[in-house]
């Protein structure tokens, strides 16, 4: 079922990417061909009213369109190529639109029903808008430590220490510390009944004197705000985004170039920084390993929540100037114009192909580092 789940929220995502596309083709006159779910080889197709043919394919990656004379440099009525530097603009970038306006209607949906905190200056609206904080619980007990002795296990709620309720991981922590070497009593609670029981604290704040980490997440719910929460929590979370992928390939730059001068410890450093890339990047396969745990173990909300999260991801990626992908497509258009040369099917085939050469190498290598990950 998480299989299943994960690569149904793929394909949807870029098949909704891909109508963007045929949308705002066929309204600005140009002929859709083909509409595709999945990749050749085709496993059954149909001629619509409209004169589109849809596909179904036999591989479930994604989805494509195919248009009329779809290259810059084409010319005949219909055709891409045809058609002005703005129409073009607004197909290319019409599939970015759409899935960003995913991420809108989900996370308004998430902020109606309980829209997780992710990041620490997520909007609120003033006056409709409340954050609730979940039960202190434990993620992870540490074996041998006074938790473990104690009897704690993952999944307890912590209730109070000494008869001091607690509420929130800092002052939970802050209450261990202050009492490290001593007998504490905490109260917890353990499928639905309270417990009682002594923990002899351990006497150094540095090695942690429970021994468990704490976990505590906090939820936004609007009403007449949601969409509002919506349109600015993919903002937010776009920029964050953005932000990430510059500063990995500002280390990935800067290891790259350390790697090969310097000392030892110059080359440990960048070590480090191209580590730091490989476990901050995941393609598809990494995408599945973390939906799928969570379609089996968290429910519906935390699918949506990384189905929302994936989609203005995907935004993100098409609007940047990376050949093959849209935003790379438009910026090679552009600069073609401001350059006052002509870009011919050939030049622009090159461009895009070279480019997606390199886009199909990085998704090997990316996703040959997530099965190991995953293994």
């Amino acid at each position: 079922m998480g299989i299943l789940t994960g690569l149904i929220v793929l394909v949807v995502l870029i098949v909704v990417h891909e109508l963007g596309h045929a949308i705002v083709a066929r309204r600005n006159g140009v002929v859709v061909e083909e509409f595709g779910i999945g990749f050749p080889p085709k496993a059954w197709g149909k001629k619509l009213k409209n004169g589109v043919l849809f596909t179904l394919n036999w591989l479930p990656l994604g989805g494509f369109v195919r248009l009329k004379g779809e290259h810059d440099a084409a010319k005949g009525k219909g055709t891409y190529g045809a058609a002005t530097f703005w129409q073009k603009t607004k197909i290319l970038f019409a599939g970015v639109v759409m899935n960003w306006l995913v991420a809108v209607v989900l996370f308004t949906i998430l902020a109606l029903f309980g829209l997780p905190k992710i990041i620490p200056n997520q909007f609120v609206m003033a006056g409709d808008g409340r954050v609730e904080a979940s039960p202190l619980s434990l993620v992870t007990v540490v074996e041998g430590s006074a938790a473990a002795k104690a009897g704690f296990e993952k999944g307890d709620v912590i209730i109070s220490v000494d008869d001091t309720l607690v509420t929130a991981s800092a002052d939970f922590i802050a209450m261990t510390r202050k009492n490290a070497g001593e007998t504490v009593k905490v109260t917890y609670e353990r499928n639905g009944q309270t417990h009682a029981t002594p923990v002899s604290l351990g006497d150094d704040p540095s090695k942690g004197v429970f021994g468990a980490v704490v976990g505590q997440s906090e939820t936004i719910h609007a009403s007449w705000s949601a969409p509002i929460v919506g349109v600015v929590t993919t903002g937010q979370l776009s920029w964050e985004t953005l932000q990430g992928i510059g500063g990995l390939l500002g280390k990935l730059v800067s290891g790259t170039v350390q790697q090969f001068s310097g000392n030892e410890a110059t080359r440990d450093a960048a070590k480090q920084k191209l580590d730091e890339v490989s476990n901050s990047v995941a393609g598809p396969v990494g995408i599945l390993g973390v939906i799928f745990p969570s379609a089996q173990q968290q429910g519906i909300g935390q699918v949506v929540l990384l189905t929302a999260v994936i989609s203005l991801t995907l935004a993100v990626m098409n609007a940047l100037p990376i050949p093959a992908l849209d935003g790379g497509r438009w910026w090679t258009m552009a600069v073609f114009r401001v350059l006052r040369k002509k870009l011919t099917k050939e030049r622009e085939e090159t461009i895009q192909g070279i480019g997606m050469l390199v886009l199909f190498g990085l998704i090997i290598l990316i996703t040959v580092s997530d099965v190991l990950k995953l293994w």
